[in-house]
């Protein structure tokens, strides 16, 4: 599943938003070594503080598995002002219509191994067809973004291979990197979807996750039963005004897991 958390709506989602930044230390700190700042085990730097967009993929259970970052080229992004080198004395691409694509990751700890659901390479695939979808949506054409090597394989792998490439390849850190071009095209997206077998609508509706999220937020300081009779409310007139069976599933899932929640215990006190 996937949702999209950007300056608009982040407010509603405080908590994923730090299982994203936790993913990032755990992937980019302890995973891949790189030198990034770390505070309280959550990696974060300037180019959060400037309201980007957030592509964050989440298994069957609601939990954070994979994220991106957009950010516009218009303004400070990391190909202009951190790996400047890559451009070996090129000015930045900055266009409207173009994006950058960066922090990149997957939980590979948390996800299976194989091809079916709650996978490494099924949350790949999926990451990247939101981050496609997204873009193309909001009127992008095109995401440049940072890679090494061996995401610049998988790409290519998963049918999904960069159409162009900018500047030349850098050592940053204790890998070398390079600038990728891919376009936010139809063909791109239904090669991608074949590759991976993926054909559903892979985003998740916004006020399901921000329900969830109310739950957990309510549980962990002690509310009431009366919060969670609210919350059993809201799940009931999702199913009675569903306007489509994926709806309706959708707000069953949902009711369902909050349900499981409550019997598990969860914190609630009356």
């Amino acid at each position: 599943m996937i949702i999209v958390i950007d300056a608009l709506n982040r407010h509603k989602f405080p908590k994923l938003l730090d299982e994203m930044f936790k993913l990032r230390a755990r992937v980019f700190g302890d995973r891949l070594g790189w030198d990034v700042n770390i505070v309280n085990g959550r990696e974060r730097d300037h180019f959060d503080d400037l309201d980007p967009a957030y592509v964050i993929g989440l298994d069957d259970d609601g939990d954070v598995v994979s994220c991106v970052r957009a950010l516009q080229t218009t303004g400070p992004h990391m190909l202009a002002d951190v790996f400047s080198a890559i451009l070996d004395g090129e000015p930045p691409i900055r266009s409207a219509t173009i994006w950058e694509s960066t922090r990149f990751c997957v939980d590979t700890k948390r996800l299976a191994r194989g091809t079916g659901r709650n996978t490494v390479s099924y949350a790949t695939c999926e990451l990247m067809l939101g981050s496609l979808e997204y873009a193309q949506a909001s009127g992008i054409t095109d995401i440049i973004t940072v890679i090494d090597p061996l995401m610049d394989r998988v790409l290519k792998r998963s049918d999904n291979a960069p159409y162009d490439y900018v500047g030349k390849i850098a050592d940053m850190g204790k890998v070398p990197a390079l600038a990728a071009l891919l376009d936010c095209t139809d063909e791109r997206i239904t090669r991608l979807r074949n590759f991976a077998g993926i054909h559903h609508d892979v985003f998740v509706a916004e006020d399901e996750i921000a329900a969830a999220e109310n739950f957990d937020s309510a549980a962990e300081n002690n509310a009431t039963p009366r919060v969670c009779a609210d919350l059993a409310q809201y799940c009931d007139d999702q199913i009675s005004t569903a306007a489509t069976e994926k709806e309706k599933y959708a707000a069953l899932r949902l009711r369902a897991a909050l349900a499981d929640r409550i019997r598990s215990g969860s914190g609630m006190r009356a």
